[in-house]
């Protein structure tokens, strides 16, 4: 979803947002029986044949992967539920839906590894990209008012890679009129804007990740 132009002004790439976002949890219906499973980040199971069970997205695909589950989409991403986002974003001039903080990376991560467990797969793909291009063009329009009296920029309910994308932007942007108003010295740097969930979002995933 996001264009080579956008991930190279990002902060971070798609697959560094996808693996903190592999941190969500999603409903998967085993077909296996297993005894829980005791990771760094939390105690998932027991499984039971056909009894949902709630895990990690990276525990999902693995499991997935294996054949020992399906994957059951989160309930934002029906078809009705993203028409209703869809229509709302629209008629909305500046105001942003409320969608899960990751949602473009657990759609794609869905798409790629679960694509049979989502019914009318292409139609929500399509709604969700038209969601986001809607919001990126609210978003555009809001950096349109910015301004040598702007200090710092507040626009509610973005998600991980809309925050991503915007913020090199806003930053630079910042510290530019910053610097013609002789706010701050020339030499200062930019703030690392590296979150550390990338460094936690590493442990307690490996035993059934099969990458």
């Amino acid at each position: 979803m996001t264009t080579q132009s956008e991930a190279q002004s990002s902060a971070f790439s798609a697959e560094e947002m996808e693996f903190v976002a592999e941190d969500e949890l999603v409903d998967i219906v085993p077909n296996m029986r297993m005894e829980p499973l005791n990771m760094i980040c939390g105690d998932f199971g027991p499984f039971l044949p056909q009894i949902a069970a709630r895990v990690p997205i990276w525990l999902a695909v693995a499991l997935k992967k294996r054949g020992k589950c399906t994957i059951r989409p989160p309930e934002w991403m029906s078809v009705e539920k993203l028409t209703q986002v869809l229509e709302a974003e629209r008629d909305s001039e500046k105001e942003f839906q409320s969608l899960p903080f990751h949602y473009i990376e657990i759609s794609r991560l869905l798409f790629h590894h679960a694509r049979d467990d989502i019914p009318d797969i292409y139609m929500v793909r399509s709604l969700i990209e038209d969601i986001r291009d809607v919001r990126f063009h609210k978003v555009e329009t809001s950096l349109e008012t910015f301004d040598g009296r702007t200090s710092a920029v507040q626009i509610k309910s973005l998600s991980a890679m809309e925050v991503n994308i915007v913020r090199p932007f806003v930053m630079k942007a910042l510290q530019a009129f910053q610097k013609l108003g002789g706010l701050v010295p020339e030499s200062d740097p930019l703030p690392d804007s590296r979150p550390p969930e990338v460094d936690k979002a590493a442990k307690g995933r490996r035993t059934l990740r099969g990458r």
